[in-house]
């Protein structure tokens, strides 16, 4: 359901965008709808880290390109509450790496999402300690910028857009809710206990219709 919102929100957001390229520009436009296009991927990244490639600095199984790599920190932990954690990896790599716990890594500029993003949004971005949330940012400061055209653009229409920005933002809350959700003891200990019972009843069914080939089976299960 969160993605389901976040997937109607991200179209009205760009309809909208495009219905009063007027007043807001185009090449705004096309920063905003960059950033909005990057936004989902950055998000499944801080969620689930390995849907990202990264590469470690000092891997020697991989090349660095020093012109289009971008340093940075991988999402570790949602619970990091340093704020200065992912500019370190402009402070030079000898004097970043033994500062910090987590490797620093590097990405392919020309990689999704980091290709969507605008130029000198590149680095602000690597910089973020949560990158889904600067993106969110990034929109509401590009439209809050955006100079009022009357009657057709007014404050009423920049806040309304705004709000699609606010709905994005929240969904990422939504997100780290269910995966710092931990699942309860209980639960796990009868979902364990439940699944035990239904594999050593398993073979006693399977033997009418596989006949010798039950324990193999049974095996591969």
């Amino acid at each position: 359901k969160i993605w389901n919102d976040i997937v109607d929100t991200s179209r009205d957001f760009s309809r909208y965008i495009k219905l009063y390229e007027f007043a807001i520009g185009t090449s705004k436009v096309r920063r905003i709808n960059a950033l909005l296009a990057s936004f989902p991927y950055l998000l499944r990244h801080r969620i689930r880290p390995s849907l990202i490639s990264m590469r470690r600095v000092n891997d020697p199984e991989y090349e660095r390109d020093p012109e289009n790599s971008l340093l940075l920190y991988p999402d570790a932990s949602l619970r990091d509450t340093d704020p200065d954690v992912a500019a370190l990896a402009y402070d030079g790599e000898d004097s970043a790496v033994p500062r910090m716990k987590r490797e620093l890594c590097w990405v392919d500029k020309r990689a999704l999402p980091w290709k969507l993003l605008p130029g000198s949004s590149l680095e602000l971005c690597a910089r973020a300690q949560n990158r889904p949330l600067w993106v969110c940012d990034r929109m509401a400061k590009e439209l809050s910028m955006v100079d009022d055209v009357l009657p057709r653009w007014t404050n009423r229409e920049r806040l309304a857009l705004i709000g699609c920005v606010d709905k994005l933002s929240r969904s990422i809350g939504a997100c780290e809710r269910i995966h710092q959700t931990v699942v309860p003891l209980n639960y796990a200990r009868h979902a364990l206990r439940s699944l035990t019972v239904w594999l050593w009843t398993l073979p006693f069914v399977m033997a009418k219709d596989l006949g010798l080939l039950t324990g193999p089976v049974v095996a591969v299960l």
